[in-house]
């Protein structure tokens, strides 16, 4: 057997939380005007108090509201897929699994954490959710989430992105949100994901009908994403395997990294590998110290690895992981020393996504493909050693939206930033 299904029975029906478990306790976030620790109070100009309990909370175990586990069961669960012909490409004893988070309506893992936002803001009485995008695939699916609820959505998409990928703003659209390129004030920009969070920040706080929606680095953002790594968990099982060796996951804020690796982070056995760009290294090269989460100062400060939040990255066609910032609890892990983080140049992303691509025939998101250049690491490593090793990595997303830039890959025009 290659794949490794759950029935629609089985979708976890509570999300792990991972605060209780940390070796450190994350510390808090602080007020951008006043630089002391925030309250609940604090959040509510932009937060449903739903998501604030989570983003506090220390259970270990949160329930899914019903509501949202029937919006899940749409592609829920995700297979578990054992990359046998990726494998006996690379000639490595290892054996490499993937957990498709393609599938999804929106093309990636994001609209696991999309609907119960949606959920909890439409059950307060918020009628119009704003948010950023990078590459569009957060976007793509707060959208799909919004119309499942009858909630309207504005979108500020990078410019770059905006520019690059134009099909992403037609699903959005079609899903009924408006698009705008971000920033708004600024047209000869190439944007960031931390100017349009200011930019959609600045949108909700100026309505009483609309909230703000983030799609990565907030506590209960990693804490949706978890349905990822419980599953993967039951289905190695099913595979016949005890555990994985090591997880793997791309990283720009860090919500499918946390998804499938913090249901194992309290196995000592199981090493957990953050993959960043090269050209935006927040892991590898970053401060770890408090930072607002957009580039202007409106967002509370959180400590975590930043590169500044007025650092601009090159415009790579990786848009989901230009990020500036990680997640407090990502970086927790990294500076505890319990996850390891190493960057990748997108030309070597793009050789293991079209690689992946020829061998296991599905074509990786550019973000996807930092996962897969480090997973074939990985099992090259183990060719040398000749060690057995169980890879587990996120397949966050397709690439069947990205295709100029797997032509200018092709025909090297491709910046090797």
């Amino acid at each position: 057997m290659i794949r490794f299904d759950l029935t629609t029975d089985q979708i976890p029906t509570a999300w792990y939380n991972a605060l209780p478990d940390l070796a450190e306790p994350l510390q808090p976030p602080l007020h951008p005007g006043t630089r002391e620790p925030i309250g609940p109070d604090d959040l509510t100009p932009l937060f449903p108090m739903g998501l604030i309990a989570q983003e506090m909370s220390t259970d270990a175990w949160i329930d899914i509201p019903g509501e949202v586990l029937d919006i899940l069961r749409l592609w829920r669960p995700t297979p578990l897929v054992r990359a046998t012909r990726l494998e006996k490409y690379l000639g490595t004893p290892a054996r490499i699994y993937f957990k498709d988070e393609s599938v999804s309506p929106a093309g990636s893992h994001k609209p696991n954490t999309a609907v119960p936002q949606a959920f909890y803001n439409k059950a307060e009485g918020m009628t119009r959710l704003t948010t950023e995008t990078g590459a569009g695939q957060w976007g793509t699916a707060l959208s799909f989430a919004c119309r499942q609820f009858d909630m309207e959505c504005k979108v500020y998409m990078v410019r770059s992105s905006y520019e690059q990928k134009p099909y992403r703003k037609i699903i959005m659209e079609t899903w009924g949100s408006e698009v705008v390129p971000s920033p708004v004030d600024d047209p000869s920009s190439p944007g960031s994901l931390g100017l349009a969070i200011s930019d959609a920040v600045r949108d909700a706080a100026g309505r009483d009908d609309s909230h703000y929606s983030l799609g990565s680095v907030l506590n209960h953002v990693l804490l949706h994403q978890t349905v990822i790594g419980l599953e993967a968990r039951e289905q190695l099982a099913l595979a016949g395997e005890t555990r994985p060796d090591v997880v793997i996951a791309s990283c720009g804020g860090g919500s499918n990294l946390g998804g499938i690796a913090l249901p194992f982070m309290t196995d000592p056995e199981v090493r957990l590998v953050a993959v960043e760009p090269a050209s935006c290294p927040t892991l590898t090269e970053g401060r770890f110290e408090y930072d607002f989460g957009d580039s202007v100062g409106m967002t509370p400060l959180m400590p975590m690895y930043t590169l500044g939040h007025d650092f601009m990255p090159p415009t790579i066609h990786a848009g989901g992981l230009r990020y500036h910032g990680d997640s407090p609890i990502i970086s927790n892990l990294v500076q505890t020393g319990r996850m390891e983080a190493m960057a990748y140049q997108q030309g070597k992303t793009f050789e293991a996504a079209v690689t992946f691509a020829n061998t296991e025939g599905k074509i990786p998101a550019p973000e996807t493909g930092h996962a897969i250049r480090a997973a074939i690491d990985e099992a090259l490593a183990c060719k040398e050693t000749g060690e057995e090793k169980v890879i587990l990595f996120n397949y966050s997303g397709h690439g069947l939206l990205d295709l100029a830039a797997y032509d200018d890959y092709l025909h090297d025009r491709l910046i090797d930033a």
